[in-house]
């Protein structure tokens, strides 16, 4: 039975080759804090990283992910940039709904992996495709600023 590095950890996996990553995370291994928006890569809900980037699970099948590793919102607090993430989130009051929000903290978390000093326009791209039906865009770009403002 093939495995999946997710979160550290080698997990043995029995799943269609091409089962979205999603429910494979859901679904066979019971890790819910990753959220099914719409199934089409369109809301972010889905986000994920694989070797660091950013991704939407709804659309990566778990054979693109054989051999990679997985970050999901379960681990993010582990590390120095997801804790000063979720911190800045919790600052900010960035959640209303809350559905949304693990996808946005592990694309904030991907982006200030990269770019220790992302102006607007970074901030924009990287989030870009990550909807929040609240409208708490403000927010999150503040808390994205002061994560990286906590970082430096």
């Amino acid at each position: 039975m093939p495995a999946l590095n997710i979160n550290g950890k080698d997990i043995p996996v029995d799943a269609d080759e091409s089962t979205p990553l999603l429910w494979v995370l859901r679904d066979t291994l019971g890790m819910t804090g990753t959220k099914f928006g719409c199934g089409a890569a369109l809301c972010g809900a889905c986000t994920v990283h694989l070797n660091g980037a950013a991704i939407r699970s709804c659309v990566t099948p778990v054979s693109a992910a054989m051999g990679q590793k997985i970050t999901t919102i379960e681990a993010v607090a582990g590390d120095r940039v997801g804790k000063a993430v979720q911190a800045a989130w919790v600052k900010h009051d960035v959640a209303q709904c809350g559905y949304c929000q693990s996808g946005q903290v592990m694309s904030a978390t991907a982006l200030l992996k990269t770019n220790s000093k992302p102006t607007d326009t970074d901030i924009n791209a990287a989030m870009a495709g990550n909807i929040c039906r609240c409208g708490t865009y403000v927010r999150i770009r503040a808390a994205i600023k002061d994560a990286a403002l906590a970082l430096a």
